[in-house]
């Protein structure tokens, strides 16, 4: 997270406004109080740079809510998302600490779920695939203690209606993370009676819009890389299997 390397960082949050701007606002603020607040108004900041931190607040904000939908954020949980952010994003000790400080604010504060989802959705409303990414990841995590808790579930299955994505990627990962085989049709999202030809149309578009590279350049954080690298993977052998399929 490159945008918070330098204090100023903290100014992101006002120009992005909403919930992930007054939180991100929030915890910054605390820290900074009215140190160099001088040079913040002075700093300008690339739209992907708004997104991506945009993205890692709305991130940390809805575990907070799905960890809390039971009612108690469990030290276990609290473990989790820490344990999470380490390996999969590799955060430096500043940064995982900004991190885990974002998700207790959200914890405790009155915003909903609902409210940060759709403020991303709306902020990422050109890049539906990063918010595909955001989702796959939320799931991961709801269900990285081998359980997913009917008020988790509640919230997961609203989601896709929030970012506007196709609405059984729930289906999709519940039966992956259940340790079912995944049906390559559904990954693609084609019907197994559609011609060859047409579903080599859907598949190439889909590496095309799934490719690391051009979800980067449209402002997914370089922390996701190896998240959208399974992903692109993911299609590719989908692709693969009912090209075998077909060919027999």
């Amino acid at each position: 997270m490159s945008f918070w390397n330098s204090a100023v960082g903290g100014f992101i949050g006002f120009s992005i406004g909403g919930p992930i701007g007054g939180l991100i606002g929030a915890v910054i603020g605390s820290k900074l109080g009215s140190k160099g607040s001088s040079n913040r108004t002075q700093q300008r900041f690339t739209s992907n740079e708004q997104q991506q931190a945009a993205f890692f607040a709305a991130l940390f904000a809805c575990l907070a809510k799905i960890a809390k939908a039971d009612g108690v954020v469990s030290k276990e949980e609290v473990e989790k998302v820490d344990g999470f952010i380490k390996e999969r994003f590799k955060f430096p000790s500043d940064q995982r600490l900004f991190a885990i400080q974002v998700f207790n604010q959200a914890k405790n504060d009155n915003v909903s779920f609902e409210e940060y989802a759709s403020q991303l959705s709306s902020l990422l409303k050109d890049n539906k695939n990063a918010l595909v990414v955001f989702y796959e990841l939320l799931f991961e995590l709801a269900v990285a203690d081998g359980v997913l808790d009917s008020s988790e579930e509640d919230l997961l299955r609203k989601t896709p209606t929030i970012f506007g994505i196709d609405p059984d990627l729930f289906n999709q990962l519940k039966e992956r993370y259940s340790g079912n085989s995944q049906d390559p049709y559904q990954i693609l999202g084609v019907s197994n009676d559609l011609p060859f030809d047409e579903i080599k149309k859907v598949y190439r578009q889909k590496r095309r819009e799934f490719h690391p590279d051009t979800l980067i350049s449209k402002g997914l954080p370089d922390e996701l890389l190896e998240k959208a690298k399974e992903k692109f993977i993911e299609i590719q052998q989908a692709y693969e299997t009912i090209e075998k399929k077909k060919s027999n």
